[in-house]
C-alpha cells in the first residue's frame, strides 16, 4: 500500500521538515503521497507535486483547514487513512498536535519521534532524552508515524512531478477556534533550518549579554540565536529560541554552544550537529563531553575576541 505524508506548510509553501518526512517515507514504500491541508494552499500543493520521489499530492482547501487546527486535519486524515499502510508527519509542534488525535481515532498507537526505520513494521526511537533508543515494532494495520527531521537527510525539493487530486474537506468540527498569533520576526535563519547556530546559557548572565557579546559572533556566521532552557526560563531571550528535549531539535552543520553546561536535556535536542564548539570556563562541564572543539576560558572575553579574528 501506499505511504502517506502530512505536509508541513504556512499555506504558500512546503516547510523543510516535510522533506524530511518525505525521505523517512521512501524506506517504507517507493508510492508516496503527500497531504496539503490549508487554506488557499495552491501555490503549497504545486511546491508538494514537486518534491522528488512523491507520487500523487492530495489537496483539501477550506477556511477552517487554514490554521491546521487538530480536530479538522484529523477529520480529513480519517477520510482517506484506509488507503495507507501508514501515516507520517514531521515531529514539529503541529505533528505532535495532530497525528496523536489521528492514533486515538483509528485505535492504533503512535510511534513517535522515529529516527531511522528498519523494515515495514520496525522503527528506531530515541528515549531518556535521547541517552537510549528503542527498536519498536507494531502490529497495527495502520501505523501513525512521527519522524525526527534532524535524523533523514531532506529530499530534493525539485525534480517530481507528481499529479494533484483534490479532496473535499469535512465539515468544520466546531471543537476548537483560531484566536490569534503572535509571530517574532527576525533576518535571521529559522532556527530548525538554520547552518550554523550560535546558543547561549546561563552562563551568559543577561538578556543584554546575548545582545552585546552572542548577537556580533551570530551576524558575522550568518547563523541563528538559540539559547538552553536555563536562559529562557530566566528570562534572558524569548521562549522560540530554546534547543533541547522541551524545545527545538536541531542539526546544523556547526553548533556553537556558550556558557551551557550541557545538561541531558540541551543535550537531546543538538547533539546530532556536525561540529560542536562549546566555550565554557568550567573544564568539568557535560558539554565538553559531546564536543568537537572546546575552550576553557570566560566568555566575555573569547567570544569578543573571536569576533574581531572572523572580521580580519
Amino acid at each position: 500500500m501506499a505511504v502517506l505524508v502530512v505536509a508541513e506548510h504556512d499555506n504558500k509553501s512546503v516547510r523543510k521538515a516535510t522533506l524530511n518526512a518525505v525521505a523517512a517515507a521512501q524506506k517504507l514504500g517507493s508510492d508516496i503521497h503527500v497531504l496539503v491541508a490549508g487554506h488557499q494552499a495552491g501555490a503549497a500543493a504545486k511546491e508538494a507535486a514537486a518534491i522528488s520521489g512523491v507520487s500523487k499530492v492530495l489537496h483539501a482547501d477550506a477556511p477552517h483547514l487554514g490554521e491546521f487546527l487538530a480536530e479538522n486535519v484529523a477529520a480529513l486524515v480519517l477520510q482517506v487513512a484506509k488507503n495507507y499502510s501508514h501515516v507520517l508527519a514531521p515531529a514539529t509542534s503541529n505533528g505532535k498536535n495532530v497525528m496523536p488525535r489521528i492514533a486515538a481515532l483509528l485505535d492504533v498507537q503512535q510511534i513517535s519521534d522515529i529516527s531511522a526505520v528498519e523494515g515495514a513494521d520496525t522503527f528506531v526511537r530515541p528515549i531518556y532524552a535521547g541517552n537510549a533508543l528503542a527498536t519498536v515494532k507494531s502490529k497495527d494495520p495502520i501505523k501513525i508515524i512521527t519522524v525526527r527531521t534532524t535524523a533523514f537527510d531532506a529530499v530534493p525539493a525539485s525534480g517530481g512531478s507528481a499529479q494533484i487530486e483534490t479532496l473535499s474537506a469535512p465539515a468544520d468540527a466546531g471543537l476548537s477556534s483560531f484566536v490569534s498569533r503572535e509571530v517574532s520576526k527576525s533576518e535571521r535563519p529559522e532556527l530548525t533550518a538554520a547552518k550554523i547556530i550560535v546558543s547561549g546559557g546561563r552562563g551568559m548572565a543577561s538578556g543584554e549579554n546575548f545582545t552585546k557579546v552572542l548577537e556580533p559572533l551570530a551576524d558575522r556566521l550568518g547563523a541563528a540565536m538559540g539559547a538552553s532552557r536555563a536562559a529562557v526560563d530566566a528570562g534572558f531571550v524569548p521562549n522560540d529560541w530554546q534547543v533541547g528535549q522541551t524545545g527545538k531539535i536541531v542539526a546544523p552543520e556547526l553548533y556553537i554552544a556558550v556558557g551551557i553546561s550541557g545538561a541531558i536535556q540541551h543535550l537531546a535536542g543538538m547533539k546530532d550537529s556536525r561540529v560542536i564548539v562549546a566555550i565554557n570556563k568550567d573544564e568539568e562541564a557535560p558539554i565538553f563531553q559531546v564536543a568537537d572543539f572546546g575552550v576553557v576560558g570566560d566568555l566575555f572575553q573569547l567570544v569578543p575576541s573571536l569576533v574581531e579574528e572572523l572580521k580580519k
